[in-house]
């Protein structure tokens, strides 16, 4: 039998998150690939700083990994997952995605039809640094936690949730074992968090613009200033990130939207979150700043741009 140190681990795809999330296994020592086919040089050059491995397809990642983690846009849950499957992947699937509890189903059942086992994952935090944990900041203990759902085996010693929480012992992703029987539930807790944070800052944003329409933006911030004094700074953050992360932020405003009415509750709220998320991100991409970088969370020209790109309907 393949010892744990001896898995050879598969990464789909390193964006920010999951190359993040690579670098915690390969700074271990663990064999971690990827798959360069498709992928821009961008993604490339992270996935060489992160220290792994090019399998050059996922076919060849499926014959070489005994474990794939899935990290990628929700958008694309379902199909990265199909692909893998597709070519005869029969080890243990980790899909770690902000998609809903349904989509995850989807997943599950893709991957096991095909022979492989799977385990439903959810990151909340910022990508993780690398390496051991540091006594603080960004990869501190807890700063970015990966839920993983227990299922049925309820996360015991010998189960797939706890041979994946005992690959990242050590690191600043500090994994979390769901200890109950919803198979996915760390896909729902994912959707149920986001929910707040991230439909939060769009709503936000949507209040700040009305404000700014009606004329009446700098009283706002007076008030604000006076009965909810930081909301400002927080707007301006929501602005920022929204520059720069919103278009990964749409898929999964549609994918809580979805999970809110499987449960029959309003979906409407996240649905609106996702055109806000739209809007700026169009805007932000049409005029060459998507990636606003190192700008003052506070800058009035960024928070005034988001603003005009989402009055604009990100025209």
């Amino acid at each position: 039998m393949t010892r744990m140190g001896d898995t050879v681990i598969g990464l789909l795809h390193p964006g920010e998150m999951g190359a993040a999330v690579a670098g915690c296994l390969t700074a271990r020592g663990h064999e971690v690939r990827w798959v360069s086919q498709g992928r821009s040089p961008a993604t490339a050059a992270r996935a060489a700083q992160a220290g792994l491995a090019d399998a050059g397809t996922v076919a060849a990642m499926a014959g070489q990994a005994g474990i794939i983690l899935s990290v990628c846009p929700p958008h694309a849950a379902l199909d990265t997952a199909a692909a893998v499957a597709a070519a005869g992947f029969t080890g243990l699937y980790v899909d770690a995605n902000a998609i809903s509890p349904a989509a995850a189903r989807e997943v599950r059942a893709a991957v096991e039809t095909a022979g492989g086992s799977y385990v439903d994952g959810g990151i909340v935090g910022p990508p993780p640094a690398p390496g051991p944990m540091a006594p603080g900041g960004q990869g501190s203990p807890g700063s970015t936690r990966l839920y993983l759902a227990g299922g049925p085996a309820g996360g015991a010693a010998a189960g797939p949730a706890a041979q994946v929480a005992a690959l990242f012992e050590g690191t600043a992703l500090n994994p979390q074992i769901l200890r109950n029987e919803n198979p996915a539930g760390a896909s729902a807790l994912k959707m149920a968090y986001a929910a707040w944070t991230k439909g939060s800052a769009a709503l936000l944003l949507a209040a700040r613009a009305l404000a700014r329409a009606e004329g009446v933006e700098d009283s706002l911030l007076a008030e604000w200033s006076l009965s909810q004094p930081d909301l400002g700074g927080r707007s301006a953050g929501a602005a920022q990130s929204a520059a720069g992360k919103g278009w990964r932020w749409v898929g999964e405003m549609e994918e809580i939207s979805a999970s809110m009415t499987a449960d029959g509750l309003p979906g409407g709220f996240h649905q609106a979150a996702a055109e806000v998320f739209r809007a700026v991100s169009n805007g932000a991409a049409s005029n060459g700043t998507a990636s606003p970088g190192g700008a003052d969370r506070r800058d009035d020209a960024l928070v005034g741009a988001v603003l005009a790109w989402l009055l604009a309907g990100g025209a």
